[in-house]
């Protein structure tokens, strides 16, 4: 499908934007926001061309969750490698992501889609609607090109103006880092409360028992 094949294409870009990330000139890096930027895009072109196109499935739901932890994982290491945010950041996201990825695969080998296991108004509405999805996407959208972008302006010579502007920059940076923080755990939580109140609703059994 189109859309799978949109989501795949989103591996290699992720690549290719580290390396110029550590590797680049700076006017490749410069460039490099711009791929970078195109990367981000495509998890919601996929997203659109497969709703369009009638083509949704568990595989290309699971795919495209793997596409963005991807994503947000190696780029909140990397960035935080070059110490352009505090490694308290990729940490939590990182507890946040394995947790919330595992309770979810629960429901996955039921052969329920992610996004479909929020019953209540309020899990619904922190995972899947368009104020927390949007407002997530742009915080880290922001915070990954811009951190880039400051990353591209540490090799101009200091003292000139591009320079001079990442301090302004990464203070900005840190913000929106912070934020995209804020939006990854309240997005997370419904995802862990089910699962364990899903668990502690379930009656156990003693070993050996029969079940009638």
């Amino acid at each position: 499908m189109l859309a799978n094949w949109i989501t795949i294409s989103r591996f290699p870009l992720l690549l290719i934007s580290v390396l110029i990330l550590y590797f680049g000139p700076t006017t490749l890096r410069l460039a490099g926001v711009g791929l970078l930027f195109l990367g981000l895009m495509l998890d919601t072109v996929d997203g659109m061309v497969a709703r369009r196109t009638g083509q949704t499935s568990l595989f290309g739901g699971v795919l495209d969750i793997a596409a963005d932890r991807t994503y947000e994982l190696v780029l909140w290491v990397c960035f935080a490698d070059l110490r352009l945010i505090p490694v308290a950041i990729p940490l939590i996201i990182i507890a946040r992501t394995t947790l919330t990825d595992a309770f979810r695969s629960i429901g996955v080998g039921q052969g329920t889609a992610p996004f479909a296991q929020h019953r209540t108004a309020l899990g619904r509405f922190l995972v899947g609607s368009t104020w927390m999805r949007t407002g997530y996407a742009i915080t880290k959208t922001t915070t990954f090109c811009g951190l880039a972008l400051a990353q591209a302006f540490l090799g101009f010579p200091a003292g000139t103006r591009v320079a001079a502007a990442v301090p302004t920059m990464m203070a900005v940076l840190h913000v929106t880092a912070w934020l995209a923080v804020t939006f990854c755990v309240f997005r997370g939580l419904p995802v862990i409360i089910r699962s364990l109140r899903n668990y502690w609703a379930t009656p156990t059994q003693a070993p050996g028992a029969v079940v009638e």
